[in-house]
């Protein structure tokens, strides 16, 4: 079995952990590749786990050059699925479709719909609108959870050729992070020992609901002044959102800290982890926290549920209402003693269920029956 994996370059966030992780596992057990149409962060880090990787470099979204050595290399190297994440690269598998009789399969990594791209608004419109035309010429598909399925199915992709794969984490991997003290000297920020550090990591985004976090910390904090409010990430939402916490009144207890190169560095210093997204497939922000055995509040969204129990690995909260998030921030602060109970119960679970080898177990699994469906 030969597969070719094919991906933009430029992905952050869950999209880049996903990749990386999967291809590292597979690589194990069947021939893999990955073409890459940027030279980045994503591309140096999949060269240092070790990954066999290309880069076919676009000038821009129009240069097509990448694209016939694309079709250069599936000719001579006989792949027998073509796997693609992402809007750049189902664009380009659209394009191989065109010219070259080979199965495709894509991963959905979030809801293409609400997906945003740098730039104006109109760019915005109009890679949706290339992307939603793309995946209607794809052969299969993959969601990162089974909402995620059932959102394809529900939108008319064929019951038949929709899979659904969860993201996982490998719990082989030693994790390094640095102190909790020496983070927040990094960041400027004095800890007394008295707070209580309650943490977001996303890109600074609408759909990410940072705005609810701050609504919900604002409330909590009314009640409780040794709240502090952590956000890591960076995006176009940042000025907005500081400027949104002053009019609520808790800017000095809020501390916004731009992109995180390592996300364990965070989650090592926050005593309590939230999402609070409108929408959402399967966050890697969730198993991350869990390898450090972060009690977790989120928003029931996508995924989400399939992981977090309201009560035994975590808290759910209703999208949109910082009420509720407040009153479970509060319950949270108030009770340190269940912290480890929550904890220690999300880090069971995903290890048991969410690991990098049950992921790739999985899309073996699919390749196979794509496979032998063809004769």
């Amino acid at each position: 079995m030969k597969v070719l994996h094919l991906i933009s370059g430029g992905d952050t966030g869950g999209a880049k952990t996903h990749v990386i992780n999967l291809l590292k596992e597979l690589q194990k057990h069947i021939d893999i590749e990955l073409i890459c149409f940027l030279e980045g962060d994503f591309s140096k880090e999949a060269r240092k786990q070790g990954i066999n990787i290309k880069v076919y470099e676009q000038k821009s979204r129009l240069d097509f050059s990448a694209v016939k050595k694309l079709i250069n290399t599936i000719n001579s190297e006989k792949f027998d699925i073509i796997h693609s994440h992402g809007a750049r690269a189902n664009f380009i598998s659209l394009l191989i479709k065109l010219f070259l009789r080979k199965t495709v399969i894509t991963t959905i990594h979030s809801d293409y719909r609400l997906d945003d791209f740098i730039g104006s608004h109109l760019k915005n419109v109009i890679f949706r609108n290339i992307n939603a035309f793309s995946l209607r010429f794809m052969d299969y598909y993959i969601g990162v959870s089974d909402n995620f399925k059932e959102m394809l199915i529900s939108r008319g992709f064929s019951q038949n050729k929709v899979f659904s794969v969860y993201n996982g984490i490998d719990f082989n991997k030693e994790i390094n992070y640095v102190s909790r003290d020496e983070f927040f000297k990094n960041h400027g920020i004095k800890n007394t020992g008295n707070e209580i550090w309650i943490g977001i990591m996303g890109r600074l985004d609408p759909v990410k609901g940072q705005n609810i976090f701050l609504e919900g910390a604002s409330k909590a904090y009314k009640k409780n002044k040794n709240l502090r409010f952590l956000l890591a990430g960076d995006g176009e939402e940042r000025e907005n959102l500081k400027k949104y916490a002053r009019e609520l009144g808790i800017e000095k207890a809020t501390y916004f800290l731009g992109f995180i190169n390592n996300p364990f560095d965070f989650f090592n210093a926050i005593d309590i982890n939230t999402i609070t997204s409108y929408s959402e497939s399967f966050p890697y922000v969730i198993l991350e926290g869990a390898k450090l055995k972060k009690p977790t509040i989120s928003s029931d969204v996508g995924g989400i549920k399939d992981i977090i129990f309201h009560g035994k690995t975590g808290y759910l909260f209703k999208k949109g209402d910082s009420q509720e998030l407040s009153n479970l921030m509060l319950k949270l602060a108030s009770e340190k003693g269940d912290w480890s109970r929550l904890g220690n119960n999300l880090y069971e679970y995903v290890k048991n269920n969410f690991s990098t080898e049950i992921m790739a177990k999985r899309h073996i699994e699919i390749y196979k029956s794509i496979i032998s469906s063809k004769f």
